[in-house]
């Protein structure tokens, strides 16, 4: 069981992801890690092993980004190193993946990767996801994820992000709990509403096979089937003490 919390807007968004990780840290606490965006382009993927207090010790008051994605874990696939914390990066460096959940046929996936030329850094589930989206990568990374989705056996609540698309974070949910919460000019994801409740109290709970696709002015919902959804959202009833 691992937690996942991800932002998009126009703001800097260090503070919003170590106070979301905070409020999951129930949900594993080996290791941690954010990854943070900017305007002009600027990458910062920090981690850390142990408790999130040790992550935000690294990150320091000068990572700063309007875009980002951030996991704690308990680890499933390889020990809690560094090395094996998320966020994960595909080979050629342009993908970006936070995974809640197990992908269970990754081995097979893996070994079909490596005879294409991919190596691998880690010895996670989750490297072969982020490189099987690459593998499927043509200018779509909407596309891209489905594709990905279609062919492993699992579970999963995920965020990612290309360098190639840098408006957008594409979500997706089968198994794990994941939501979308929807702010002004900015929107959020997270596997507990509680990482997002300071920001927003309107979510979305995504289903099966859902995806979101989040941008800082708007929400697209659809399926695996690339049909577009019409989804409500609802309120949070309780505040963060309850």
């Amino acid at each position: 069981m691992c937690g996942i919390v991800g932002y998009i807007g126009n703001n800097n968004c260090t503070d919003f992801l170590i106070n979301g990780l905070k409020r999951v840290e129930y949900r594993g606490y080996d290791s941690a890690g954010v990854a943070i965006f900017d305007n002009e382009g600027n990458k910062n993927i920090i981690k850390s092993v142990g408790v999130i207090a040790n992550l935000q010790a690294k990150l320091g008051k000068e990572i700063k980004g309007n875009i980002g994605l951030a996991h704690t874990r308990w680890a499933t696939h390889g020990e809690p190193t560094e090395t094996n914390s998320h966020p994960h990066i595909s080979a050629n460096g342009k993908i970006t993946l936070v995974h809640n959940g197990i992908i269970e046929n990754y081995a097979a996936i893996k070994n079909e990767l490596q005879k294409k030329g991919y190596e691998f850094y880690s010895e996670t589930d989750t490297e072969v996801l982020v490189n099987l989206i690459q593998e499927f990568y043509d200018n779509d990374l909407e596309l891209a994820v489905r594709t990905a989705l279609s062919k492993i056996k699992g579970t999963y609540g995920i965020g990612v992000y290309s360098t190639d698309e840098p408006n957008k974070i594409v979500t997706a949910r089968l198994g794990s709990p994941l939501l979308v919460g929807i702010g002004e000019n900015e929107n959020y994801f997270a596997s507990d509403a509680a990482s997002i409740i300071n920001a927003t109290k309107e979510v979305v709970y995504l289903e099966d096979k859902e995806l979101a696709i989040l941008y800082k002015d708007k929400i697209v919902h659809k399926n695996l089937d690339d049909t577009l959804l019409d989804k409500k959202s609802e309120k949070i009833e309780f505040d963060i003490e309850s």
